[in-house]
């Protein structure tokens, strides 16, 4: 059972990415096809390069920023094996979603000596702090396209009224729930409260952590690399180089949950991008062409840095014993 459980989690988000390449072939007749390959082929590879070298900046932010959240712990890791840590788990995300944190967590387990459970404690926090940076980054996006909301509603007849009591409906459910959470015995229930709780413990233990301004600055440089990757993309294809950030903010936005939802985006991640971009008035195939250049510039960068990044690692500890 758990054996195929874990054949599961490889395939299904497979399939589902393999889905959406399907549906893109199928809703593009042969000459949009040749049209967005010919986009890609004529890309202009500054632009390109630009996006992926702004890719490689975050992943060292990261794996720098990462120092912060173990220096309360007692440790402190080589630069040099949390970068490479970083890269191999980004590549481990391809294969098999969400299994980079585990195998990130490993290599410093390994070479640094330090606790499992610590280090893979230090990235669940982390990723909670991602989280919140891309929930600002969703209202950001629905700030910037409320008229468009506000259209779709209107359209829909939905009213003020009705929003407002949809909203109080949300949070009664909640309290509700959270009333049912505090006095049910229920062993499924009393696993997602210790998850939780260990979640905001993960949180709480921020407050700990010394140089918080270096920790927030490197956390926003980070997200401003991830946008500034896919803000020059647009440059690639002629028909969305005048696009402003009130378009690119949403396609950023949904292109980095589709990511969450297959390995890495395949499949899914173009299509996302295309659909949004939809909305302003941009071809199917200029948003096709758009998202698949994205993804395979950087998804190429960290199937080249992931990979060697496997080999390097023991050499560079190797070396550091000697």
């Amino acid at each position: 059972m758990k054996n195929f459980k874990a054949l599961l989690k490889i395939i299904l988000p497979l399939g589902v990415g393999l889905f959406f390449i399907y549906l893109s072939y199928s809703a593009t007749s042969a000459e949009e096809r040749e049209l967005i390959y010919t986009y890609i082929q004529k890309a202009d590879l500054r632009f390109v390069l630009l996006s992926v070298i702004f890719g490689i900046l975050s992943h060292l932010s990261r794996a720098y920023r990462w120092k912060f959240l173990l220096a309360p712990l007692g440790y402190r890791p080589r630069f040099i094996n949390s970068v490479l840590a970083v890269l191999i788990a980004y590549i481990s995300n391809l294969g098999i979603p969400r299994s980079g944190e585990i195998l990130r967590a490993t290599t410093l387990t390994t070479y640094e000596k330090i606790p499992f459970e610590k280090t893979f404690g230090t990235i669940v926090a982390e990723r909670l702090i991602d989280l919140l940076i891309l929930l600002l980054f969703i209202l950001s996006a629905l700030i910037l396209q409320f008229e468009i909301i506000w259209e779709i509603l209107s359209e829909k007849k939905i009213s003020t009224s009705q929003i407002i009591i949809g909203l109080a409906g949300m949070i009664i459910a909640y309290l509700t729930i959270k009333k049912l959470f505090s006095k049910t015995d229920n062993p499924i229930i009393q696993k997602i409260k210790s998850f939780l709780s260990g979640l905001a413990e993960g949180i709480m233990s921020l407050k700990k952590m010394p140089n918080k301004g270096a920790f927030v600055v490197h956390t926003l440089f980070i997200w401003v690399m991830y946008l500034a990757m896919f803000y020059v993309i647009k440059w690639t294809v002629p028909e969305t180089a005048s696009l402003g950030l009130n378009a690119i903010l949403p396609a950023f936005v949904v292109g980095g949950l589709a990511i969450s939802a297959t390995n890495g985006g395949v499949g899914i991640y173009p299509f996302s991008v295309a659909l949004v971009l939809a909305a302003f008035n941009i071809s199917n195939e200029s948003g096709l062409a758009f998202g698949w250049i994205m993804w395979t510039s950087q998804t190429l960068m960290i199937i080249l840095f992931g990979s060697l990044s496997f080999f390097v690692l023991p050499l560079v500890n190797r070396q550091q014993k000697s």
